[in-house]
């Protein structure tokens, strides 16, 4: 299993955990709230994986994931969360990794499960990043080699948690919406056009997948300066 890596390099996009350094914020409240409403939203059949997408790019969606995998964790749940964006990943530099192997390396059979996964300092909770981007995303994610790592990740873990692209942008988050247990929607306030918002639904809800929800990112609390996150079933 290969060790988180700190990057020291300025050049590095950081991104901040609220969920890991403020616990008691309320922003990270409404993280928690979003997991409650998932667990509510399938409550006939537990949730062991799932994909976080939104319509478009800019609108939060791997923040979203990574905090949201970060509460699972601090739930007491094993967290796998990997970074399906095989085309502009970023959980990598959420995490502080070299991202010189991932998920990519696993599905070309260049590298196993455990090879890739990187352990956080956020307790019950690992990652696999992207590894080097490929030329051909929407194939790998459609292979055999993907349904098989999901089914070797399920048996360490308790909820495994895929970032994926845009929904609108690509075809990735509709191949993993077929074999995961349910999809979330990210869209931004004031910046997700209600036209693109309703083709994303319409684009996952023909996906063997449960659509779980939706979360609304960045909408402004009246008398408050922070902005929050809120889960709908």
């Amino acid at each position: 299993m290969a060790r988180r890596k700190n990057l020291s390099n300025p050049k590095n996009k950081i991104r901040h955990l609220i969920a890991k350094l403020n616990p008691k914020s309320p922003i990270t409240e409404q993280y928690r709230t979003v997991r409650t409403n998932l667990q509510f939203a399938s409550v006939d059949e537990e949730l062991t994986s799932m994909l976080v997408t939104s319509s478009g790019p800019g609108e939060g969606k791997s923040m979203t994931t990574a905090n949201l995998a970060v509460v699972y964790a601090q739930q007491g749940k094993k967290v796998l969360l990997i970074d399906a964006d095989l085309r502009k990943p970023t959980v990598h530099y959420t995490f502080r990794l070299d991202n010189l192997r991932g998920l990519s390396n696993v599905l070309v059979g260049e590298n196993t499960l455990n090879e890739t996964i990187n352990r956080t300092d956020v307790e019950n909770l690992d990652v696999i990043s992207c590894g080097p981007i490929p030329p051909n995303p929407a194939e790998l994610l459609a292979s055999r080699k993907m349904n098989h790592l999901l089914k070797e990740a399920k048996m360490s873990y308790d909820i495994v948690i895929f970032d994926t692209p845009p929904v609108l942008a690509v075809t990735d988050a509709q191949i993993l919406a077929n074999i995961v247990d349910g999809s979330l929607l990210v869209i931004r306030s004031k910046h997700t056009e209600v036209e693109a918002a309703t083709k994303a639904k319409e684009a996952l809800e023909p996906a063997k997948a449960k659509l779980l929800g939706t979360v609304l990112n960045d909408r402004e609390k009246k008398h408050s300066n922070y902005y929050y996150y809120y889960g709908t079933n």
